[in-house]
């Protein structure tokens, strides 16, 4: 839905170049600095697009999961790899918003939120079932990492959070 709307706006700035999207509040979250950048067609199109494809990917796998779906171990490896790209993009995208653009997009950070815990637990899950084989070195990190599953996506949720807040304190460090 995030993805949606993110679109919807693009396409109301585009058509009337004064448009305000609804998710420029103020001048640390400007979705219309953050879409306006360069970064926001990273490959040559807007990124809301490779969002909706992306994302109903996703969700047609959730669908057909819930479906009872069984989906081969080559299927979960290619999704694998599609999140792998998923997360390295948004983090890429992240650090863009933070140390170059130098604004938020509300809805970009509903995205991250939705991808994080989703590249994370798609990779648990893989890991736990055989899909991807973890190298004998790396087995008791796999093992950390699956009973501490919440605790390493909080600590990731809030090195995102520290990292905005250190990078934004100019603005709000004043109230």
């Amino acid at each position: 839905m995030a993805a949606s709307i993110l679109l919807n706006e693009y396409v109301h700035v585009l058509k009337n170049p004064h448009y305000v999207p609804v998710c420029n509040l103020n001048p640390v979250f400007s979705c219309s600095t953050v879409t306006g950048s360069d970064q926001a067609h990273a490959f040559g199109i807007p990124n809301e697009l490779i969002g909706l494809a992306g994302y109903g990917a996703v969700a047609a796998i959730g669908v057909g999961l819930l479906a009872g779906a069984k989906f081969k171990k080559w299927f979960w490896q290619l999704v694998q790899i599609g999140l792998t790209f998923m997360i390295a993009f948004i983090t890429w995208l992240q650090f863009q918003t933070l140390y170059r653009i130098g604004a938020l997009c509300l809805f970009c950070m509903v995205l991250w939120a939705v991808s994080i815990p989703l590249f994370w637990y798609t990779t648990l899950y893989n890991f736990r079932e055989g899909n991807i084989k973890a190298p004998k070195s790396l087995t008791r990190t796999v093992n950390f990492a699956q009973q501490h599953h919440l605790d390493i996506l909080v600590i990731w949720f809030l090195l995102i959070i520290v990292l905005i807040l250190k990078r934004f304190w100019y603005y709000y460090g004043n109230f």
